[in-house]
């Protein structure tokens, strides 16, 4: 039914700025009256990390669900985690649009939209109500965290957000990463990095208590060259944070995208960064010799691109572009499709594919 749903809706959606059908699609979930794909219930993709039990291994990525309006109906269509954010301290517009693309040829999208949210306390609000809801929907919550446009100390930003939201948490990513903040991914390099971490992991044993902080992960740019892959993943090792999402959406641009697509300035995501974002996890997960858990994300829109990631070293994987073109039965047949690469090769559980191709 949910397929059948989308499959009519989806010629309407795709007429009208991207955009405004992300806002129409956000309001229809709210109503509650969209029918969801039916769950997977297989032990074999339980995935237990962090000390957070993970229903399965495939996550929504930040930047749908920006200020954490619609995490419950996310976890209805089957999710294991749902990451929601990007969340600034301050309630801000973004970029000018229109800031969002569509490539429906190769299943692409470049955004340039520049962390639009209604800030820490429209979120907090937001988050809270989904928390009152007993029972609480199976899976687990992380919180995208990022700076407001134009700061000069990031890392007061960081801070006010994880002492404003850290609880919430399930755990909490640390957002350097997206191309559409001037100066963001400068926060990459190792003489900005290591200081902003020191002071976000104070700031978090402070707030959360030492003993159950919420785990702290960093989302990186696709962009790294191998150099930069080798030094940031020794900086995270060093900072003792928790995990790392690879990765974000890519400045890159494919020489066979069409040229008014080609030249739209922002991040690129969908089908054409799948290699590259997969490679990027291969080294990384080389470079820590498997130790810091890595969330794969880029280019995924099908079982075997998931099980790719997975055994170039991703624990856990997320999408979102591939949503805006097969639909909300995506996550279904995602998982489907995991369970059979795992009988393919021979694993009775997903953890025991992680890094099999490292």
């Amino acid at each position: 039914m949910a397929k059948l749903l989308f499959q009519i809706a989806k010629p309407f959606l795709h007429k009208m700025d991207p955009e405004s059908a992300h806002h129409m699609t956000l309001k229809a979930l709210k109503t509650g009256v969209l029918p969801c794909p039916s769950h997977v219930n297989d032990p074999r993709l339980r995935v237990t990390l962090w000390n957070r039990k993970f229903p399965n291994p495939v996550g929504l990525a930040a930047g749908f669900d920006k200020n954490a309006d619609v995490v419950a109906q996310m976890f209805a269509m089957g999710f294991g985690f749902v990451e929601a954010g990007t969340v600034t301290p301050k309630a801000q517009e973004g970029n000018p649009r229109p800031r969002v693309f569509r490539e429906p040829t190769n299943e692409a999208v470049i955004n340039r939209m520049g962390f639009p949210n209604g800030g820490a306390e429209n979120f907090r609000r937001n988050i809270e109500k989904f928390l009152e809801h007993k029972p609480r929907p199976a899976g687990i919550v992380g919180i995208n965290i990022g700076m407001n446009k134009g700061v000069e100390d990031p890392a007061k930003d960081y801070c006010t957000l994880v002492r404003l939201l850290g609880n919430y948490a399930d755990y909490l990513t640390v957002n350097i990463s997206s191309p559409n903040t001037p100066g963001l991914r400068n926060l990459q390099a190792r003489e900005n990095l290591m200081p902003l971490l020191a002071r976000i992991m104070e700031e978090r044993n402070k707030s959360c208590g030492k003993d159950d902080a919420p785990p702290l992960l960093v989302k990186l740019a696709p962009d790294l060259n191998d150099e930069q892959i080798k030094d940031v993943a020794a900086c995270l090792i060093e900072a003792k944070v928790d995990g790392v999402i690879l990765g974000n959406t890519t400045l890159d641009r494919p020489e066979y995208l069409p040229a008014n697509f080609y030249e739209q300035q922002g991040g690129l995501s969908g089908r054409p960064l799948t290699q590259k974002s997969t490679d990027v996890i291969r080294k990384f997960y080389n470079h820590t010799e498997g130790k810091l858990p890595i969330i794969g994300a880029g280019g995924i829109s099908s079982a075997q691109d998931a099980y790719a990631k997975i055994r170039a070293g991703a624990s856990l994987v997320q999408i979102y572009t591939a949503l805006v073109f097969q639909g909300p039965q995506l996550v279904h047949d995602l998982l489907i499709g995991l369970a059979q690469c795992l009988e393919k090769d021979g694993i009775d559980h997903i953890s025991k594919a992680t890094g099999k191709d490292t």
